[in-house]
């Protein structure tokens, strides 16, 4: 008994002369630190935000005119074809005036056809005969003054036929008036000419109201929206009909202007609709607005997709877009952890572990995403940087390549999703 006592006390103080060693020599041992190696590998800036299916081209359809409706021959989501028409209003009391003002225009045009001839040749007439009552006049008026020389008639007689040539003569000056007036540039032709323009103008603007009480399609279009039915009375200035015209689709975001410097017109993306996000579809940056909104800071951006547009696609319909803004084939790829000072420009470093010691490297950035940027001075391919820690420059340390490796892995996942929440994020 007294020897496995002995036995078992040796036992004990070796093992607490091991741990002992071990603590001392764990003391001594530089710390294990999240570290990454610098590679070269390709690299990918994309922009992700939110746009909306819109046409190019969307009207609202509304009558000119106060009345009842009678008949609505669409239906929303419907295609309309040029000139269809789309709805009607009751025209009764319009076609009626449109008669009336016919009517109207018939009579002024026929009787400035009747002056132009059968008034004509009465007025030629009457000019004929007036001037030949002034020969005759003018002839007694002779006579008269030859017998009253001799004595024949009286001074009376002679006042007579004075008078009586004064009215012939006024007689013939009305008749050639009334000629005068009755020629093409006389003011009679002139007044009937006037009264049949003012008929015309009557009637197309009868006819026009008739017109304007059917609503017709103005190109090949679709039916968005119909706010009328029949027996609704509607009065100008209220839309009827919403129309997206015949176009190609277009997509429509706003972007944070921080990231319109990365923005161009013609760069590549890849689209996804919220209800369909196993169907992306590739479209291309058409247009940068050339105003900021200045209540949100964003800017509009238009997408137009290079072929025919996904058959699920909807007016209005949410999209996610992630737009390539940057890309490298081959570059020295940093992660974000591993950068201390200025990360968007002068005064970016990092920790280098060198021969088992830390000192601090002064590295100049290229393309950046949200978790990785490209090193283009101050690194090369197979460099280890610390992405962790509270090591000194100077200072030994061991990369744990496994713990910033994982690091990276959670950071990339958080990332993606805060862009993909947001407006618009960088990734």
């Amino acid at each position: 008994m007294a020897v496995m006592k002995r036995r078992l006390l040796l036992a004990l103080l070796a093992a607490a002369a091991a741990l002992a060693a071990y603590l001392a020599w764990a003391s001594l041992r530089p710390p294990l630190v999240p570290a990454s190696v610098v590679q070269a590998r390709p690299l990918q800036r994309t922009l992700v935000f939110s746009a909306r299916v819109a046409s190019a081209s969307r009207v609202e359809l509304g009558s000119t005119l106060t009345g009842r409706v009678e008949q609505v021959a669409v239906r929303e989501g419907d295609g309309v074809r040029r000139g269809d028409v789309l709805l009607r209003l009751e025209s009764e009391e319009l076609r009626a005036a449109l008669a009336q003002a016919l009517a109207n225009e018939r009579q002024a045009a026929a009787r400035l056809a009747g002056l132009r001839s059968t008034g004509r040749s009465a007025v030629q007439a009457g000019v004929a005969q007036a001037e030949s009552v002034l020969r005759a006049a003018a002839a007694d008026l002779q006579r008269t003054q030859d017998l009253v020389a001799r004595d024949f008639l009286s001074q009376a007689r002679l006042d007579e036929a004075q008078r009586a040539l004064a009215v012939a003569r006024a007689q013939r000056d009305s008749a050639v008036a009334q000629a005068g007036a009755n020629a093409d540039g006389g003011t009679d032709i002139a007044q009937a000419q006037a009264q049949l323009a003012l008929a015309q103008a009557a009637a197309a603007a009868a006819r026009t109201r008739l017109e304007q009480a059917q609503i017709v399609a103005p190109a090949d279009a679709r039916v968005l929206l119909r706010q009328a039915e029949p027996g609704q009375i509607v009065q100008p200035g209220r839309a009827l009909l919403t129309l997206a015209l015949a176009s190609p689709v277009e997509l429509v975001g706003q972007v944070d202007e921080r990231y319109l410097e990365q923005l161009q017109p013609g760069q590549a993306a890849t689209v996804r609709a919220d209800a369909f996000p196993q169907s992306p579809f590739p479209a291309r940056v058409r247009q940068i607005a050339p105003l900021v909104d200045a209540q949100r800071g964003a800017v509009e951006i238009k997408l137009a997709l290079p072929g025919a547009a996904p058959p699920f696609l909807r007016e209005d319909m949410t999209l996610s877009v992630e737009v390539a803004t940057g890309r490298r084939e081959r570059a020295l790829v940093l992660p974000m952890d591993a950068l201390e000072g200025g990360r968007d420009g002068p005064g970016a470093t990092v920790r280098l572990l060198r021969d088992g010691r830390v000192e601090r490297r002064a590295v100049k950035l290229g393309l950046a995403t949200l978790d990785a940027a490209e090193v283009t001075e101050g690194l090369a391919a197979g460099d280890v940087v610390l992405l962790g820690g509270n090591v000194a420059p100077g200072a030994r340390a061991r990369a744990d390549l496994a713990a910033g490796a994982a690091s990276r892995a959670a950071g990339t996942s958080q990332d993606n999703a805060g862009g993909a929440m947001a407006t618009a994020a960088g990734r």
